[in-house]
């Protein structure tokens, strides 16, 4: 079957647009849950109680990031014929963790997601090098025409990138308010996974093969 690129706005769309959805959710959850029809589809989900409470407007945000993180998958389908592996692992986890903190009422299991995440993507790579192979390049192999020996090296930042960002979020969801978390979560990460890429720049030129 053909696959086709996405357009960059599409990208941009698939790639941040559950997160933008979960941070206003979050933000006017109180406003939106005065809506009846909000209210009335997140009662089964909750619990009038749970919605009352100080996590509702979390739980109305996680909802939300469910439902939008598993459109954006459909979206990718229909459009190019092709979803990203990564992003397939991503929006499992968004959905189990979700569901978990929609159904338990603990906001605990989304706050624990991201570490999840970074672990599952640890887990693999790390595998992939204890065998002497790059998984990674068999994600992106096709972006970045790199040697063997770079896509080694590369692996191995992303696997240490992985474990740093997965105590990072340990330690603000730990030690932090929800609202610190949910600002963490929206507005930092993003930058930091641009900024190690920034830093990656020396290495890709080292090891870039010309075609």
């Amino acid at each position: 079957m053909t696959t086709r690129e996405p357009s960059p706005l599409l990208k941009l769309f698939l790639d941040i647009g559950p997160l933008a959805v979960f941070f206003a959710a979050f933000s006017y959850g109180r406003e939106l849950l005065a809506v009846p029809t909000v209210y009335g589809l997140m009662t089964p989900l909750t619990g009038a109680e749970a919605l009352a409470g100080d996590s509702g407007p979390l739980f109305l945000a996680t909802a939300c990031f469910v439902v939008v993180s598993i459109a954006a998958l459909g979206v990718s389908w229909i459009t190019t014929r092709h979803v990203p592996r990564m992003t397939v692992v991503t929006a499992v986890v968004v959905a189990g963790f979700g569901g978990l903190t929609l159904y338990l009422q603990d906001e605990t299991f989304i706050k624990m997601k991201p570490t999840i995440v970074y672990g599952v993507f640890t887990a693999i790579l790390g595998f992939g090098l204890l065998r002497g192979r790059s998984y990674l390049k068999a994600l992106m192999g096709t972006m970045i025409p790199l040697d063997e020996a770079g896509w080694m090296i590369f692996t191995r930042r992303w696997v240490m990138f992985f474990i740093a960002m997965a105590l990072l979020n340990e330690a603000v969801w730990r030690t932090q308010p929800t609202e610190t978390w949910v600002t963490f979560k929206t507005f930092a990460v993003l930058p930091l996974t641009f900024l190690f890429l920034m830093f990656q720049a020396p290495l890709l030129k080292r090891h870039i093969v010309e075609e």
